[in-house]
């Protein structure tokens, strides 16, 4: 549960005291805490459906209009609710219970607060998880921010082709595969390493498979490494 909610469970017999129910001074403080306890359960279910049904739907992409509809549905929620619940609540008191206009005018000033505070609630980020940084792209320019695709070895050098291009650096490629960490990858090749989300399909080209990046470019399968591939899915 929410703190904010605790916390307006916690202060409402403070509420209740000193603000009764429309102004009603004679109620007993049993009836006007109840009253309180009634309207948060209100604003609670009330906020929740309404949210559920009009946020949480594509139909109201338009942020004004999805607002304007919210604030509607809490409102209708709350009049007959409010009205219920005041009119027992008198009733068990020994008192008539409010006319539509005063609860329509508490009902229109609880969904403002109720929308204000919706409206200022901290809004979760929708931004992805950072990607895992492996070690070796600390041998990398210091600008590099894209992904790794590919290992090549070439000689004493292996090359490493990412989405800003192509580097070279001094390195078996056992190393630099070990320096992938924690980026999960596979190898084609004896002299290929390929990053696994950077694989899209297989292609052949006369008679020989290739695994292909997304790139576009075609790394060569070997005999000694499809078998391995076909059993972690790659292929």
């Amino acid at each position: 549960m929410p703190q904010r909610v605790v916390a307006g469970f916690v202060f409402l017999p403070m509420l209740a005291y000193a603000f009764p129910p429309f102004l009603m001074a004679d109620l007993p403080f049993v009836l006007s805490f109840v009253f309180w306890v009634g309207v948060m359960c209100i604003a609670l279910s009330a906020t929740w459906l309404a949210r559920k049904l009009i946020h949480g739907s594509t139909a109201f992409v338009n942020l004004p209009i999805r607002d304007l509809l919210y604030a509607l549905f809490v409102l209708l929620l709350f009049v007959p609710s409010l009205w219920v619940l005041a009119h027992v609540l008198f009733f068990v008191g020994g008192h008539s219970g409010p006319d539509v206009a005063r609860v329509l005018g508490y009902s229109a000033l609880f969904t403002a607060g109720l929308i204000l505070t919706c409206r200022v609630e901290p809004r979760k980020s929708q931004e992805p998880p950072a990607r895992p940084v492996p070690r070796l792209a600390r041998r990398l320019p210091a600008s590099f921010q894209g992904q790794i695709y590919r290992l090549t070895s070439r000689n004493h050098y292996v090359d490493v082709v990412t989405s800003e291009g192509t580097f070279t650096i001094r390195s078996r490629l056992t190393d630099a595969i070990a320096e992938m960490e924690p980026l999960v990858g596979h190898c084609a090749h004896r002299s290929h390493w390929v990053a696994k989300d950077a694989v899209t399909g297989t292609e052949k080209v006369a008679d020989r498979s290739y695994l292909k990046l997304v790139n576009g470019d075609l790394v060569p399968i070997s005999r000694k490494y499809k078998p391995q591939l076909e059993k972690d899915g790659v292929i």
